[in-house]
């Protein structure tokens, strides 16, 4: 028998715990970091038990009628372990529908997490998405690098990592997250008209809550920096969730000095490094000079795909 409890920050240890024994869950969906933005989303996350044993999460937000998985997160699908089958997958949707038609919930927007998170196959939810009818909504292009044959960077790449070490450049870790912030702000605003989803503060008590996951590189001329990467760390992948490059930094090849030790050295031995996306306009618009720079490293297409199911 399948039972739905509803979180609460009593379930908080036995929730990281699962993610943390989980197939496809990352340290994103762990309570620490999904609860620092409470004060923008209804948390409506759920606990799945077969009998008295927990088989199952979905982080999720509550956003009138519709359920999302997560309102604030990239990615939020089902949390599963190894001991998932693609028979209690389907069981659980089964009680999923029953959950939200009791509870005035008509829409589900689910997103997957992509497949490049998985330590064991994880498409349970796929099959049981299609056999429910739902409809794929968005599909946004990440470029990622698989490491362990990862491809060359394009020459005009590899000159300009030449042209920051003959400039002095210096590539370190940094904690000056103020400093970044503010010059990843005026570069989103120059050309992109965006501001950063995260303030230096923010940051900072992430940095601080997960030091071995969340990391920043940057690189110096002297005390100044041109370009930096805040890298979000899990088992097998290295995903760069902001990247910034002032116009003096293009100059003299800043970031392609970052990206080279970032790539062929520091995460050399991750599976996958992974620039994130480079869609507006859900998953519509191409932004096509973003994602050329990215393959110019070696990127390649991995799809973070979101779904719709009506009840």
């Amino acid at each position: 028998m399948i039972t739905i409890k509803r979180y609460n920050p009593n379930d908080a240890a036995a929730w990281d715990a699962f993610v943390d024994a989980s197939k496809n869950g990352t340290f994103m969906l762990k309570r620490g970091y999904m609860d620092y933005h409470t004060d923008r989303f209804t948390d409506h996350s759920l606990l799945f038990y077969r009998d008295e044993e927990l088989v199952a999460l979905l982080p999720a937000s509550s956003h009138g009628d519709e359920l999302r998985s997560h309102g604030g997160l990239t990615y939020g699908g089902m949390i599963t372990n190894l001991k998932m089958t693609v028979q209690l997958m389907l069981s659980l949707f089964d009680s999923l529908k029953e959950y939200m038609s009791s509870n005035g919930i008509s829409r589900l927007i689910y997103k997957r997490v992509p497949s490049i998170y998985y330590s064991y196959p994880s498409d349970e939810d796929l099959y049981a998405l299609f056999r429910n009818n739902a409809i794929l909504t968005r599909r946004d292009i990440s470029a990622t690098i698989y490491l362990p044959n990862r491809i060359r960077f394009s020459e005009r790449r590899r000159r300009g990592v030449k042209n920051a070490h003959k400039s002095g450049i210096v590539v370190r870790e940094s904690h000056e997250y103020e400093q970044y912030i503010e010059m990843l702000s005026e570069i989103l605003a120059k050309y992109h008209d965006a501001k950063p989803v995260h303030t230096a503060a923010e940051l900072r008590l992430l940095a601080d809550r997960f030091p071995d996951n969340i990391k920043m590189y940057a690189a110096f001329h002297e005390d100044e920096m041109l370009a930096g990467v805040v890298v979000y760390l899990t088992p097998q992948v290295a995903h760069t969730q902001y990247i910034a490059n002032s116009d003096e930094g293009r100059q003299c090849g800043a970031l392609d000095a970052v990206m080279d030790y970032l790539v062929n050295e520091c995460y050399a031995d991750k599976v996958y490094f992974d620039f994130g996306i480079s869609n507006e306009n859900e998953g519509r618009f191409l932004n096509e000079g973003l994602i050329s720079q990215k393959q110019e490293f070696g990127g390649r297409a991995i799809a973070y795909d979101f779904y719709e199911l009506m009840f």
